[in-house]
């Protein structure tokens, strides 16, 4: 897409594109990049190694918020009403918890055929060594 010559002159086309520069269906996205792919079927695979995980820092579960401190003074030193904020600070990836493992992708380079998962697979369907 070229501006026009009027703003060509102007000097319009050093701008950066925005979404109101343009019609419908110009999507600028924020460089996250995608985190799996797409199967021929319609179905999307999530690569784990894609997927952004974050590290806690160092003593953030230790620790007891300000807000905390602050409702156990107003409420005459009952800090319980914020005992489950711990749960507030857990870090999670993206990727949602209920998404199952693609069925065909196997750990070794053996695929299916290999003993080790066969065995593995039995002891977790049955339960009996």
């Amino acid at each position: 897409m070229r501006p026009s010559p009027i703003l060509q002159v102007l000097k319009y086309k050093h701008l950066r594109l925005t979404t109101k520069d343009v019609n419908k269906g110009f999507y600028k996205g924020n460089r996250t990049g995608a985190m799996g792919r797409h199967t021929k079927f319609g179905g999307y695979v999530i690569e784990w190694h894609k997927v952004r995980t974050y590290v806690v820092p160092e003593g953030l579960n230790s620790t007891k918020p300000c807000l905390m401190l602050r409702a156990s003074q107003e409420n005459g030193g009952q800090g319980e009403i914020f005992a489950d904020i711990s749960r507030l600070f857990k870090l999670t990836p993206f990727v949602s918890d209920t998404i199952r493992p693609l069925k065909g992708t196997y750990p070794s380079k053996e695929g299916p055929r290999d003993p080790q998962l066969y065995l593995d697979t039995w002891k977790q369907q049955n339960g009996v060594d």
